[in-house]
């Protein structure tokens, strides 16, 4: 029996030699970073493998095929799994959550259960769940990653929200055991596990914002979903003092200080993901008003091919990237994604032959291989100066958060115009609006010549829930908006509200898109100084497609719906 033992402890020792050797092999990360991470897992214990990818070297899902390649075993990717009942109603959530273990699927008639796991060679776990099962069930183990199986729990068996049980206990002093488990901490302060609980539900939510807001004599508490605020509930104005103070406590703010705005930062480890809240403090008529932007990194940077773009509009911005020099600008409105757009493109072109830079207000999700730096005005590092210092560090390229007045553009076209590619967002209505805005800065239209590659358009639209949308037949303002005869039979889907997108009706958001790409014919109309409506009508005639086309094809295709798109874009002028 103990040579057996020593047997199995000899063979997972021998695999985990060999996983940075397998790596490097493969081509996934280099010796330098086996050996970054080897010392990383000395200091902090952890697996090597969790260290590469708490490091960046390497993403979980890769690590998880890699890992599964070298031990011989199956892997499952979690995101695209859906679980039978039955085997989801075998394996209490406690059960799952302690072993951090998912069931996929139960096949009755040859009494077989698989099960997605992080360590398929744990059989201890494997054990414990043959008795909950039943000892005739033979388990099945696929690798997954750890995150992933955090996320499939709360998908799966759902999350309640602790928060009543805090509430409970705070004004009756009995202990909410159900919270206590859910943090898998010692016990704590009851408003600290609330204000942890109130940001967890968040995250779980799909949030990208929580704003606390006192009024008179109670506090809301809403969330941003999917671009649109939802009232979650509404807490009793006593227990405000000390969620502010908390907040403030966590997020490095000065509690002391109650009368002018602050800024802070809170980074939380929820569900195996490293999240970043952006928190910032307003003095209202009723207390401090407070809102948290919730910054996902695994969500964050988003490959190009995955932001959803039409096929015809993703080749357009493949096309104006390949250009070496020169300025791409993203516009759109707040909110309308333009952060999401510029990271992805940064992704899509980063690699170790080039050097990009960063000027950010402040850096929001960290990137490998890039340089990123934060706006600090205190040290008197605006963009324009940050470009000037930038441009001394030998970049390819270069990304500013935002031109927002001439210095900044001014320097963003001197850039460009020595021969780098800059990437830049400007607050205009449409692609062809940033032309006029440019000249409003006091960009004169031979700078402008030759030296913009292309201007994207971009807005947000939510789309439809697939489990409870809804066909019907459009009416005769619809057919007009979609440009159908009014003669002609037309069906458009609507939203009706389900458990799946607790009842909205929407899950999930699309962009909507333009490219206007410059050329000599365009270049030549802005130095002759054309007028906005000449320059539209030109690219309309050359075949354009503006925001509102890309809008009504999304209608059209069945992924949202036009009062969504009214929402964030004129359609007027196509009645």
């Amino acid at each position: 029996m103990n040579e057996t033992v020593k047997d199995i402890g000899s063979a997972l020792r021998a695999r985990k030699k060999r996983l940075g050797e397998e790596l490097v092999a493969k081509g996934l990360i280099t010796d330098d970073q086996v050996n970054i991470a080897l010392r990383e897992q000395r200091e902090s214990s952890m697996p090597l493998g969790e260290a590469l990818v708490a490091l960046g070297f390497i993403s979980e899902p890769v690590l998880r095929d890699a890992l599964a390649d070298i031990l011989g075993k199956e892997s499952v990717d979690l995101s695209k799994t859906v679980p039978d009942e039955e085997a989801i109603r075998l394996i209490p959530k406690d059960i799952a959550s302690k072993f951090n273990i998912v069931p996929i699927s139960y096949i009755k008639n040859e009494n077989r259960l698989t099960v997605a796991m992080t360590d398929v060679f744990n059989l201890l776990v494997i054990d414990r769940i043959k008795t909950v099962v039943g000892s005739r069930i033979e388990i099945y183990p696929l690798l997954a990653g750890d995150s992933e199986i955090g996320y499939a729990i709360d998908k799966f068996y759902g999350y309640e929200l602790s928060v009543d049980g805090i509430l409970h206990e705070i004004e009756t002093g009995e202990i909410d055991y159900k919270s206590l488990e859910a943090d898998g901490d010692q016990y704590s302060q009851p408003l600290i596990r609330l204000v942890d609980a109130i940001l967890a539900d968040a995250v779980k939510r799909g949030a990208s914002d929580i704003h606390f807001e006192p009024e008179e004599s109670f506090l809301r508490l809403r969330y941003r979903v999917d671009g649109v605020l939802r009232q979650i509930r509404s807490l009793h104005k006593g227990y405000w003092s000390a969620i502010v103070v908390r907040l403030k406590v966590i997020s490095k703010m000065n509690i002391a200080e109650t009368r002018a705005p602050q800024d802070g930062r809170i980074s939380l480890q929820i569900r195996g993901q490293t999240i970043d809240f952006r928190v910032s403090a307003q003095p209202t008529t009723h207390g401090e008003n407070i809102v948290l932007r919730v910054l996902n990194r695994a969500k964050g940077i988003v490959a190009l091919d995955e932001l959803g773009l039409h096929e015809e509009s993703l080749e357009q911005l493949k096309i104006i990237m390949a250009r070496p020099e020169g300025i791409i600008l993203v516009t759109g409105p707040t909110g309308s994604g333009k952060t999401t757009t510029l990271y992805s493109m940064i992704n899509y072109v980063k690699s170790i032959e080039v050097n990009i830079m960063t000027l950010e207000d402040p850096v929001e999700y960290p990137m490998d291989l890039v340089r990123q730096t934060s706006i600090n005005e205190v040290v008197r590092m605006d963009f324009a100066n940050g470009i000037r210092s930038l441009m001394r560090q030998d970049p390819d390229i270069i990304l500013v958060g935002e031109i927002r007045d001439s210095d900044t553009a001014e320097m963003s076209f001197r850039a460009a115009m020595t021969g780098h590619q800059v990437f830049s967002t400007l607050h205009t209505n449409s692609a062809v609006g940033a032309i006029p805005r440019l000249l409003d800065i006091g960009i004169q239209p031979e700078i402008m010549n030759g030296n913009i590659i292309g201007i994207i358009g971009q807005r947000l639209v939510r789309t439809l829930c697939e489990k409870c949308k809804v066909l019907r037949q459009a009416d005769d303002i619809e057919k007009k908006l979609l440009g159908i005869d009014k003669d002609v039979e037309a069906t458009v889907f609507e939203s009706k509200g389900c458990s799946e997108c607790e009842e909205t009706g929407y899950k999930g958001r699309v962009a909507i898109i333009e490219i206007l790409k410059f050329d000599d014919e365009l270049d030549e109309m802005i130095v002759n100084n054309a007028s906005t409506g000449g320059i539209k009508k030109r690219l309309k005639e050359n075949g354009y497609k503006t925001l509102a086309d890309d809008a009504i094809r999304r209608v059209l295709e069945g992924v949202t719906t036009l009062d969504e798109v009214s929402r964030v874009i004129d359609l007027t002028d196509r009645l």
